[in-house]
């Protein structure tokens, strides 16, 4: 059996998985959804990881018009 912790994780990279798959749709809005579901997820976790988004982010601020 898993402990709550672990399944957290995968609960994380499940939602890592299926915001990188909606953005790569152009399905924006699921793509915000699944961002925001990978930070919360990543709050609950006993190890933090460093956002996945971090160079969509900067190369959005990047393209700023």
């Amino acid at each position: 059996m898993s402990s709550p912790r672990s399944t957290i994780d995968q609960e994380r990279d499940e939602a890592r998985e299926k915001a990188i798959k909606a953005l790569a749709a152009y399905k924006f809005a699921m793509f915000g959804y699944w961002a925001g579901i990978w930070v919360h997820m990543n709050k609950l976790a006993e190890t933090r990881e460093p956002n996945p988004f971090r160079n969509l982010v900067k190369l959005a601020r990047e393209t700023e018009v």
